[in-house]
């Protein structure tokens, strides 16, 4: 263990051992998995990976001993651009490690490696054409010329639509320690073959300054720092309330397993309170953010950021002190980089306990009595970087068997560049020569609920007014009125704070002692719409942004809600909305719900340089679920004077 700042840390490592069949792949694993695969001898020298996965499924199958223990099976897609040809390859390790299954995959599809990105940002800077189009603008050292290699989604031209295909957005640097994110270069456009790294054309559409404010983050870089701070140190002198066993975690009743996948970074597994289950899985399964401004250098913008880039291998190695702040434990994590290696991400998921203010209190002024508990929360979190944007993922269980998700948006806008004076339509100037456009951010999230038991039912609650006469006399009468959604084509739907309008989701064979189902509720009190035309791009390739929540049967196949490979897809032809039109029963099913939160994001310029955190949140709480407070156990803080004082 180490100290700083006041606070601890403890690090659980690389495993020699599977413990538990839900376990992260660690990087032995992901490295055998792919030796298993390059040693059926289908893959050549130019093969590229994108991602290994658990096959949570047959992880299932162990657990429930249906298949044998100890034994893993691992999920990869690899892309050999000399055949070319790509395959999702099923692979099982144990005893008898060998290649399941190959199957075929449109070659295009998987998504941008961080080896493929940095490939194409070298190729823009050795090509003649690019180097022209700088010069054209007066940079000639293209080695400070930033380029970040974007997802083409339903921007394909015609003449190009076999190939594999990235474009590229471009910034420029005045020193290599300059912050390249402040100096768009408006305008030019490469488009690159991902399977031969060659530019097939530059774009150019006229000349616009570079802006020559600087945007430094490091400290003092806007002057000397703020004076007058004063230490701020979180101890827990007997250590934290939780325990850790491998990936599982016990707190103040509540029971999970931490996890990790390539594709949504953070996830957890069979959460329970008390005893009771309430969720199999939880996790951030995709995000989409397109933008609403239709200049040169921004209206092909609309990012899968989890299927195009995957959610893995942009986590960050989390620092104690700055990203966490107290009694922490860390989980490292792995994931497949595109050249077939493992690579681990050490402090990936950071574990701690806060303070969350006052929980439930009540002064009896008759008897002078005052009864009050204090709340504390667990928060499990990481964080990932998508080029210029930073994204946490904050899980909070509480005492009450309430659970939060809190979405961390920071770091940088994606700027272009504007002449000065030019009218801003369709952003909002944060710099000289420089706009920050309009744009969303979409989460789209998959909870697999598991309320009381594995088949649970959705409901839906509105407010309104009494239609009866006979029972309003006063005119003052309103009620909740709930309607179920027993199947799959009803349950798209869209929230309306006009009605005050909430989920519920009911165990299908459990009551509490009203007669109630016993239940959960869902609330999204962070949405947006989209704006664009039906028939954009934007407008049809994310159909899941369309309502703020999904409910299917669970099924294997249907893992993301974008879609399997989203990176040039035509749009809308896989996801939930396909999905859905099974109209398959929700009336006492395995239920998988798909909530849609986000953020319609019009810039501010005090979010230039770089953002203070905005947040986007979506709430779990017991709804019958329990007969009372589960929170009436909670210890009196008055027991403990350093605590709790009057004087």
């Amino acid at each position: 263990m180490s100290e700083e700042r006041g606070s601890v840390s403890t690090r659980i490592h690389a495993r020699r051992e599977r413990t538990h069949p839900l376990d992260p792949l660690s990087p032995a694993e992901i490295d055998a998995a792919v030796a298993v695969a390059r040693a059926d001898g289908r893959l050549g020298e130019r093969t590229r990976f994108w991602g290994a996965v658990l096959d949570e499924a047959f992880a299932r199958e162990v657990m429930a001993s249906r298949q044998p223990a100890g034994e893993v099976r691992v999920g990869l897609v690899a892309m050999d651009h000399d055949l070319p040809g790509a395959w999702e390859i099923d692979v099982r390790l144990g005893t008898d490690p060998r290649c399941l299954a190959w199957r075929p995959v449109d070659v295009r599809r998987p998504g941008i490696t961080s080896a493929e990105a940095r490939a194409a940002a070298q190729a823009c800077r050795a090509s003649p054409l690019f180097r022209e189009a700088l010069a054209r603008r007066g940079i000639h050292d293209v080695s400070l010329t930033v380029i970040d290699a974007e997802s083409i989604g339903g921007f394909v031209p015609e003449k190009y639509k076999d190939r594999r295909l990235t474009w590229g957005s471009v910034w420029h640097r005045v020193s290599e320690d300059d912050n390249a994110y402040v100096r768009p270069v408006q305008g030019v456009i490469p488009l690159i073959d991902m399977a031969t790294m060659e530019v097939l054309e530059v774009e150019d559409h006229g000349i616009v300054p570079v802006s020559e404010e600087a945007g430094p983050l490091s400290a003092g870089g806007f002057g000397r720092d703020r004076e007058g701070l004063k230490p701020l140190e979180v101890v827990q002198p007997e250590g934290p309330s939780f325990t850790v066993e491998g990936h599982r975690v016990s707190w103040q009743g509540w029971e999970f397993r931490v996890g990790f996948t390539h594709r949504e970074g953070l996830v957890l597994y069979d959460l329970s309170f008390l005893g009771r289950s309430v969720l199999k899985r939880a996790a951030c399964n995709e995000m989409y953010v397109p933008y609403l401004d239709p200049s040169s250098t921004q209206f092909r913008k609309n990012f899968f950021d989890w299927g195009e880039y995957g959610a893995g291998p942009l986590t960050n190695s989390l620092a104690l002190g700055c990203d966490c702040l107290g009694v922490i434990h860390y989980f490292d994590a792995a994931y497949l980089a595109g050249d077939g290696t493992a690579q681990e991400v050490a402090q990936a998921v950071c574990m701690h306990e806060e303070d969350d203010g006052v929980l439930w209190k009540h002064n009896d002024l008759r008897r002078g009595v005052n009864e009050v508990r204090r709340s504390r929360r667990l928060i499990v979190s990481n964080f990932q970087t998508v080029a210029n944007y930073d994204y946490g993922f904050y899980w909070s269980l509480y005492q009450d068997g309430r659970i939060e998700l809190e979405i961390k948006l920071t770091g940088m806008l994606s700027a272009s560049g504007i002449e000065e004076g030019e009218e801003v339509r369709h952003g909002r100037v944060v710099s000289r020569n420089v706009q920050a456009p309009t744009h969303q951010h979409y989460f789209g999230l998959r909870l697999d609920t598991a309320v009381d038991g594995p088949l649970n039912r959705l409901v839906e609650e509105n407010v309104e007014a009494e239609d009866d006469p006979r029972h309003d006399p006063y005119g003052n009468a309103v009620r909740m009125v709930r309607t179920p959604l027993l199947s799959e084509a009803r349950a798209a739907r869209l929230t309306n704070p006009a009605t005050s309008r909430h989920w519920r989701v009911e165990s299908a064979d459990q009551e509490n002692r009203y007669g109630e189902p016993t239940a959960y509720r869902l609330l999204l009190p962070n949405t947006t719409r989209p704006f664009a035309r039906p028939d954009s791009v934007m407008a049809r390739r994310a159909p899941f942004v369309h309502q703020h929540l999904w409910a299917t049967v669970s099924d294997p196949a249907e893992r993301f809600v974008g879609g399997q490979y989203p990176n040039q897809a035509e749009p809308g032809e896989d996801g939930v909305q396909v999905w859905q039109r099974q109209d398959r029963s929700l009336d006492g099913a395995e239920l998988v719900l798909w909530p849609v939160v986000g953020t319609h994001h019009f810039p501010r310029p005090e979010q230039w340089p770089v953002m203070p955190v905005d947040r986007v949140r979506l709430v779990l709480e017991p709804d019958g679920f329990f007969d009372r407070n589960p929170a009436m156990d909670i210890p009196d803080p008055s027991a403990d004077v350093q605590h709790c004082c009057t004087s």
